[in-house]
């Protein structure tokens, strides 16, 4: 066994909830943070056989990983396995100078701060806490601290959103000059408050979500970046110091590499079995305290669901596909009529979508499917 050579690491606690939100997540309990890193700690002890002894990433995310107690977090930092590139997701209002120089001295080299829209009003809609103003602040102290791999996270489709709003995100975020963007469209799961609150407001983005999507494309691409993922977005080599600025961690889910997750809700993928932790704080604590595993659910991947996963995974980036890694989840008749439409090319062996395939995505997928 190789091992996995991705680690995720989840951090659930949160200051608040925001109501569009569907991870797994933690409000206050603060008094439980030195317990919980605990517990990571021997799961990590327990799991170090299913990782390879060199690791190409390490990605804490959330929850709000930056809230974690400091003496907690520091802990934590100091116990994880060395990693090309080390990630926290970080919220604005949770930066300081202390913070920054923390992470730079623990070998984090890339900070992922959720910025999400630059106006306060749909900021409030979103229930955030931070103001652009923290955003700002906290790309700058990032900045004094040594990161030069910085990335942003934007959000669209908010209730109240029109397209003036999604170009001035755009303007606001390329002036910090970020490595790296991600733009999401909002998905606010059925039933939950923020549905209720913002349904039929919710209903016309959706209308306009293509638009959107567009808009970010061709603004972000038009300033020098590549767009390399559905979602994603770095600066290309030649503005980069010829450093490739793809996100490590995330090419590794749409590579289909195995990946190790710790901590509550966390997932892993390894040799054909995927593994669900609980997501109960309490039973993932009990569990480890008593040095056993934390209580999981186990999925057996079928080669055939992996080569499925492999493809719908794969076009959304924007390199080839080999054929040979996806034989048999491909419907050739399909693939043909794609490919004369324009939304695919297929060859020397490889498979991908052109970019008006792109913006269409998952209803090409779908097609290709045998």
């Amino acid at each position: 066994m190789v091992g996995a050579r991705h680690l995720y690491v989840h951090l659930p606690f949160c200051a608040s909830r925001c109501g569009y939100c569907d991870f797994v997540t933690v409000v206050g309990r603060a008094d439980t943070h030195g317990r919980y890193v605990d517990a990571l700690l021997r799961e990590l002890e327990l799991e170090r056989p299913r990782l390879a002894p060199r690791l190409e990433s390490v990605y804490l995310g959330g929850g709000t990983p930056t809230l974690t107690a400091p003496p907690a977090f520091e802990r934590l930092l100091d116990a994880l396995p060395p990693a090309r590139e080390v990630t926290v997701e970080a919220n604005p209002e949770t930066v300081t100078s202390g913070l920054a120089s923390l992470l730079a001295r623990k070998s984090v080299n890339r900070v992922s701060i959720g910025a999400q829209t630059f106006h306060m009003h749909l900021l409030d809609v979103l229930d955030r806490r931070a103001g652009p103003d923290d955003v700002r602040r906290s790309v700058h102290l990032l900045r004094d601290a040594g990161f030069d791999n910085i990335s942003l996270d934007l959000v669209y489709g908010i209730p109240g959103q029109e397209p003036a709003h999604v170009a001035r995100d755009l303007e606001e975020a390329l002036a910090l000059e970020p490595e790296h963007l991600s733009a999401y469209e909002l998905e606010a799961k059925p039933g939950t408050r923020f549905t209720h609150a913002h349904g039929a407001e919710l209903e016309r983005q959706a209308e306009t979500m293509e638009s959107y999507f567009e808009q970010v494309v061709e603004t972000l691409t038009a300033s020098g970046y590549r767009w390399y993922e559905t979602a994603s977005f770095c600066r290309r080599p030649g503005l980069a110091g010829g450093r490739d600025l793809r996100a490590r961690h995330n090419l590794g889910y749409w590579l289909g590499r195995d990946y190790l997750g710790l901590g509550i809700g966390a997932v892993s993928t390894i040799e054909n079995r995927r593994l669900r932790n609980t997501p109960s704080l309490g039973r993932y604590l009990e569990a480890l305290e008593r040095r056993k595993p934390p209580p999981r659910d186990v999925e057996y991947l079928p080669t055939h669901v992996r080569v499925v996963e492999r493809l719908m995974l794969g076009l959304r980036l924007d390199e080839p596909v080999p054929l040979g890694d996806v034989a048999g989840a491909v419907d050739e008749a399909e693939l043909g009529r794609l490919v004369e439409a324009g939304l695919a090319a297929s060859a020397g062996g490889s498979l991908t979508l052109t970019p008006r395939g792109r913006f269409l995505g998952g209803a090409v997928t779908a097609r290709l499917l045998a």
